[in-house]
């Protein structure tokens, strides 16, 4: 299969390659240092990256970044950050994406375990988890016969050096166990899912 994946270059994105990449051939994607500049933010940059791809099988994001703070100190703008990149960046990839995959390919999205267990200073962060997993249910309906999933991993174990303050209590994922749900999303045939990585 030929994967587009999108934040190949974070500890996320450099498990996915490694898991997927033994199997298929991975278009790495990023703001920098990739095979293809794609910068979820910014509609134009998509298209662009789109167009010079031609079709893929796959549609692998492992972007996306949100603010976080306490409730307190949130402003809209805050929250708009979120909304932007993590959330719409991710929606836009399918909206402008499902032109160029294959008849029976697949997008795979990130969520996170934050939508269902929430955190302090982690409002923003559950607010677009939780929009993800639901647009996914939702766009799989009328995306048929091309799929459509989420993985929704814990806080991984490479990241608990800076999160580790915000998620005490929880048991850190591995990246290398997270990337092998997209493997399952990717490889296999359900669609509308959020698949969990606890």
């Amino acid at each position: 299969m030929k994967i587009l994946l999108v934040g190949a270059s974070g500890v996320l994105g450099t498990a996915v390659a490694a898991e997927l990449g033994a199997r298929h051939d991975i278009i790495r994607a990023g703001r920098s240092g990739a095979d293809i500049a794609l910068d979820i933010t910014d509609a134009g940059s998509i298209r662009a990256a789109f167009e010079k791809l031609g079709t893929v099988d796959a549609v692998v994001s492992a972007a996306g970044k949100v603010k976080f703070a306490p409730l307190a100190a949130m402003s809209a703008a805050d929250y708009g950050i979120g909304i932007a990149d993590k959330l719409m960046g991710q929606v836009n990839l399918v909206l402008i994406g499902r032109a160029h995959l294959s008849e029976r390919g697949s997008f795979t999205l990130t969520s996170g375990v934050l939508s269902h267990d929430p955190i302090v200073a982690g409002s923003s962060a559950s607010m677009v988890n939780g929009a993800i997993d639901s647009f996914v249910r939702a766009a799989a309906i009328e995306l048929a016969p091309k799929r459509i999933n989420a993985v929704s991993p814990g806080v991984l174990t490479e990241s608990m050096e800076g999160y580790g303050p915000f998620f005490r209590g929880h048991e850190p994922v591995p990246a290398a166990r997270a990337a092998l749900a997209f493997s399952k999303s990717v490889e296999g045939a359900l669609t509308g899912q959020v698949f969990s990585v606890l």
